[in-house]
Order: C-alpha cells, then sequence, then structure tokens
C-alpha cells in the first residue's frame, strides 16, 4: 500500500450558489479558506474564468488579496492566471506587491488557455497576436521577473525583484507537462474537469523533467473532485450537485450551482450523462472509508506528491465536511 499521508490543498472556481449573489460568493470564498486552514490543508487556490454569470473569479489577483487579508498561514495562490490575458510584467508587479505585503505565502499558478469563450477572450487579450504561443517565453520572463537583482534587465518589477515567487506549470493535456519538466518547474493536472490525458501528462513530465535552480526533482500535483460525506449515500446525493455542474458546462447554460436532487436521469439525456461523466470521472466520493480506499488505489497507480481537491457542494456546512473528512483520511484518522 502507498503511503497516502500526502498534503492536501483546495482549489476554489468560486461559483455563485442558487438564491445567492456576488457578494455572498465571494464571503464563502473566504469562509471557506479560513475552515481549510484551519484544518490544516496546505494552500488554498482560486481559478480564473471570465464572462460567467456562475462564478465570481474573473479578478483572481484580488480574489487572492482578499484571501490573504483574512486568513493567516495557509498558502493562497492562483489556480490559475491565465497568462494569455495578461501582461507578465502586470502578474510580476501585482503579485510582487502580494508577496511584500505577504511574505512566503503566495504561490502563482500559471495556464496557457484563455478561461473563457474565444470571443471574450478576444475582448480580453492584451494584443491581436495571439498570446497562446508566447506562453513559454512569458513563463520565463515571470521567473526573471521575481529572480535576483543581478539577472534582472532593463525592465523591471517594481515590487517583484528577488521575491521569488513560486511558479507552478498547470495543465490539462500533455503540452504544459513538456514545458513544465523542461523548465525544471513543479506540475499541476487538472483532472477535475479534463482527466483524458492525465497518466500521459504525468509519465511525460517524470521522464523528462530536468532538475532547475527552482527544483531538485519532479513535484507532481493532481487536482480532482472530492465528494465526501458521513456515508456512501449521503456523498452519492450531494454529488448531483457536482453532476449539474458539468451538465451545465456541457450545455453551455448558466445555472447557479443547484442543491442535490434524487435522480438526475429526469434532468440529463444519457449524451449528456456521458459527457458529464467524462469530464468528472476522476473523483473521490463517498464515505471516509471509501475516500480512503480511492485514494490508495490512486495513489497506487499514481503516486503523486500532493493532492488538491474541488468540491461542489451545495451546503457550505457539508462542503466543509467533505474537505474535512479527505484531510483525516490523509493523517490517517
Amino acid at each position: 500500500m502507498t503511503n497516502i499521508q500526502i498534503p492536501v490543498s483546495v482549489l476554489n472556481l468560486a461559483p455563485i450558489r442558487q438564491g445567492q449573489g456576488a457578494k455572498e460568493a465571494i464571503d464563502a470564498l473566504v469562509d471557506l479558506a479560513r475552515a481549510t486552514e484551519d484544518m490544516g490543508f496546505s494552500r488554498y487556490w482560486i481559478a480564473e474564468h471570465h464572462n460567467s454569470p456562475t462564478l465570481v473569479s474573473s479578478a483572481t489577483s484580488i480574489l487572492i488579496k482578499h484571501v490573504l487579508e483574512h486568513t493567516k498561514q495557509i498558502r493562497i495562490g492562483s489556480g490559475g492566471i491565465m497568462l494569455p490575458n495578461h501582461s507578465p510584467l502586470v502578474v510580476a508587479e501585482q503579485f510582487g506587491t502580494m508577496a511584500t505585503i505577504y511574505p512566503d505565502r503566495l504561490d502563482l499558478g500559471l495556464g496557457r488557455a484563455p478561461g473563457t469563450d474565444m470571443m471574450t477572450a478576444g475582448a480580453l487579450r492584451r494584443s491581436k497576436n495571439d498570446s497562446v504561443y508566447t506562453f513559454p517565453e512569458d513563463v520565463k520572463a515571470l521567473l526573471t521577473y521575481f529572480g535576483p537583482e543581478e539577472e534582472q534587465s532593463y525592465v523591471r518589477a517594481y515590487p517583484g525583484v528577488g521575491t521569488n515567487i513560486p511558479i507552478y506549470i498547470l495543465g490539462s493535456s500533455t503540452d504544459s507537462a513538456y514545458l513544465a519538466a523542461k523548465l525544471g518547474l513543479p506540475y499541476v493536472f487538472a483532472s477535475h474537469f479534463a482527466p483524458k490525458y492525465m497518466g500521459e501528462a504525468i509519465s511525460i513530465y517524470r521522464e523528462r523533467f530536468q532538475p532547475s535552480e527552482y527544483l531538485a526533482s519532479p513535484y507532481m500535483m493532481v487536482c480532482l473532485n472530492v465528494i465526501a460525506a458521513d456515508s456512501d449515500e449521503e456523498a452519492k446525493f450531494e454529488s448531483t450537485t457536482m453532476q449539474q455542474f458539468f451538465l451545465n458546462v456541457v450545455r453551455g447554460s448558466r445555472t447557479l450551482l443547484s442543491p442535490p436532487v434524487d435522480n438526475m436521469d429526469r434532468i440529463w439525456s444519457q449524451p449528456e450523462k456521458d459527457m458529464a461523466s467524462a469530464m468528472s470521472s476522476v473523483t473521490l466520493l463517498g464515505s471516509k472509508q471509501s475516500i480512503r480506499e480511492q485514494l490508495i488505489s490512486f495513489q497506487n497507480q499514481y503516486n503523486v506528491d500532493e493532492i488538491m481537491a474541488v468540491s461542489y457542494i451545495f451546503d457550505p456546512v457539508k462542503q466543509k465536511r467533505s474537505y474535512e473528512i479527505l484531510k483525516e483520511v490523509v493523517d490517517g484518522k
């Protein structure tokens, strides 16, 4: 049996629940950060999405600053900053400023997707060129901006120089695995919504990893869904909120995070069920014992260095309980 006592972290897309507005969603974001900090989670990352009335995670750096203000020691970061939407210098200045106010508490996860539809991406883009293709150079620019004074060029990030903010490469395909390995950076795979290439990406990253000044050996994180409850039956019921979330994605609809339902087959068609289930196939689901067994099985196969969990659960109290159960599992309780 592989040891499952590994660091666990949280990813929050900051969804708006039915019956709530943007302010309540932001308050819930902070509330969950405080709760998971008290539980001993390693880090708490916030996503970036645009033109989505169901999520409040568009101005990620502002939310990160807000959560830093309301927590004490848990690391706060981006899962991720979508670099095609931003100038690396502006990102460096924003994160450099936050790192100056809150030293040794900040992570910068970087992605190459826009985090939105293509029309919105066009409105966000900093240039008419497709900056998706400059992602490797943009990552290197950020590494430089956060590096020592003697390695800077004429343009510098103030504050930012010398902050050495840890950078993580995010990916949902194999492309970013090659880049993370080449640059010797930690790698985070988005199996919480795009699990298809997870195994291949993990293998590529580990096999091709080149030690760097940032990291001596591969550091592999996997983001997955966790719906834990005090019984398998309760977890299965609560998981229908997640199933409705992914159905929303499949349909391209704009329904707020919804309460659980007794029967999903009344809501989705078989093709919709197949697509939504494929997106959420990497999910730990059930009671504490079931979560333990599934995590052991997962680790026996992939042996990752850290788990980052997303829990789409409608009731905030039950959402916290889900994270509590996961932490108890990895702590061997």
